[in-house]
């Protein structure tokens, strides 16, 4: 994992899951942990954010024999939506889902590449409810202890790889 200074605006220490993931071994690995960790959650769904998560959460569903569903940045999805609005620790931002899903009633586990602030991935907890599903937890590679992100997922369960 590479850190980039200032981005994507100054005073941000941008955390670059992109190195691990273009290494075949590593990657593989990786979802190895990750699975790993997602089997104690009973997930039958995954909930992931646009666009790293989205890398992540795809072979995970795969390998968990889950359904998934991408939590898409605005205007990228034809109407109905769900949408929510979310700040970052640099601006704000929207996400949303189609309303028709195929979540009712399921148990949801929420996937990301780094909790940061926590913004987006509550964004997508509220998403799951308007579905009528259940968030079962969270699940991160990284965890940014620093910025409280926790404090933003209703004491769900959660779980991250590493945190620093």
């Amino acid at each position: 994992m590479r850190e980039i200074p200032d981005f994507p605006a100054p005073g941000v220490l941008f955390r670059d899951i992109l190195p691990v993931l273009a290494d075949p071994i590593a990657y593989r690995e990786l979802l190895d942990e990750l699975v790993t960790a997602a089997a104690p959650f009973g997930a039958t769904l995954i909930v992931a954010p646009e666009a790293r998560g989205f890398l992540l959460a795809a072979p995970l569903a795969q390998r968990l024999g889950a359904g998934l569903i991408p939590a898409r940045k605005a205007g990228k999805l034809p109407p109905p939506v769900y949408a929510e609005d979310y700040a970052l620790e640099y601006g704000s931002a929207r996400l949303e889902v189609e309303p028709d899903a195929g979540a009712v009633g399921r148990r949801v586990l929420v996937v990301d590449d780094v909790l940061a602030t926590g913004g987006t991935v509550a964004a997508a907890a509220r998403l799951v409810g308007r579905l009528g599903a259940q968030v079962a937890g969270y699940l991160f590679v990284l965890e940014l202890r620093a910025l409280s992100g926790r404090s933003q997922l209703g004491g769900q369960p959660t779980a991250a790889l590493w945190t620093v």
